[in-house]
C-alpha cells in the first residue's frame, strides 16, 4: 500500500512528524488486553482521523479486539510508515497510548468512510461502531538515534470548529468540480503517478488524498484555520502546479 506525503520545507519536531504519519498511514496494529487473561492481543485495523489528528476506527463488536476494549479501554496502535523503504528501520514509527471511546459524532463517520469508502458496505450494520482514541502518550521512532516520548496535548493539532463544519463541503466540491486539479497537484507538486485521485479529508494542517491503495498527504504552509484560507491555500496550490507544468 503506497503511502506519500510532501517533503517539509524544513525539519519538523517530533510531533508533527508523529501527526503527518498519523493522517498518512491507512492502517494500524491494533492491540488489546483480552479480557480472558490480560494476554496482550494484537490484530490489524483500518485507520483515519478526527480534525485534531486523534485516531478513529470503525469496529465490529463481534470482534475479539472490541470485546477486550470494552472490558478494559486501554489500547495501544503500532503505526508503521516503513513499508517501502530498502532498510526498514531507518523508517518512521509511531505507538499510541490511550482509551478507545465509542462515537457517534457525524464528522467522525464521515470521515472515516472519506478515507474507507469500501467500509461502506458494513459500516452501518447494527454490531459496527466509531471509536475513537483517547490518547495519552505516543512514542516515535523517525529512525536510527531519533526517538521521542510525545504528550497528547503536543500530539494533537489545535481545533478548528469552523473548518471542521465545513469540511465535509469542501471536499465534496473539489472532488465534484476540480478533479482535475487534484490529479495536477498529485502528479506535479507530489511527484505521484497518474490516476484518479480524490480528496478525503481537509484539516487545518492540510488534506489528504488516495487513488485506489495509494494514499497521500500535501501540508499547508502556513496552516489555516478557517473555510477561506483553506479556500485560498488550495487556489495557490491549484496555479503552482499549472505553473509547473509550463516550465
Amino acid at each position: 500500500m503506497e503511502q506519500t506525503a510532501a517533503p517539509a520545507s524544513e525539519a519538523p519536531s517530533p510531533a508533527v512528524l508523529a501527526r503527518r504519519l498519523l493522517r498518512l498511514v491507512p492502517t494500524a496494529c491494533l492491540a488489546t488486553a483480552a479480557s480472558a487473561d490480560g494476554w496482550p492481543f494484537a490484530s490489524l485495523v483500518l485507520l483515519a482521523t478526527d480534525q485534531d489528528g486523534a485516531p478513529l476506527l470503525l469496529l465490529s463488536n463481534l470482534a475479539e479486539h472490541t470485546r477486550n476494549l470494552k472490558n478494559d479501554p486501554r489500547v495501544s496502535l503500532l503505526l508503521d510508515g516503513t513499508i517501502h523503504l530498502a532498510s526498514r528501520l531507518t523508517g518512521p514509527r509511531l505507538t499510541l497510548l490511550g482509551q478507545a471511546e465509542p462515537s457517534a459524532a457525524p464528522l467522525h463517520r464521515r470521515r472515516f468512510l472519506a478515507r474507507h469508502d469500501d467500509a461502506a458496505d458494513y459500516a452501518g450494520f447494527a454490531d459496527f461502531a466509531i471509536y475513537r482514541l483517547r490518547l495519552e502518550r505516543a512514542h516515535l521512532v523517525a529512525g536510527f538515534g531519533q526517538i521521542a516520548w510525545i504528550e497528547a496535548g503536543d500530539l494533537l493539532a489545535p481545533p478548528s470548529p469552523a473548518l471542521a463544519a465545513a469540511e465535509t463541503d469542501i471536499v465534496r466540491h473539489m472532488n465534484e468540480d476540480h478533479r482535475e486539479a487534484l490529479a495536477q497537484i498529485a502528479t506535479r507538486l507530489l511527484a505521484l503517478e497518474e490516476g484518479p485521485w480524490r480528496m478525503t479529508g481537509l484539516d487545518g494542517e492540510g488534506f489528504d488524498l488516495a487513488c485506489g491503495s495509494r494514499t497521500a498527504r500535501l501540508d499547508f504552509e502556513p496552516p489555516v484555520r478557517d473555510p477561506e484560507s483553506a479556500r485560498i491555500a488550495l487556489t495557490q496550490l491549484t496555479r503552482r502546479a499549472l505553473e509547473l507544468e509550463r516550465i
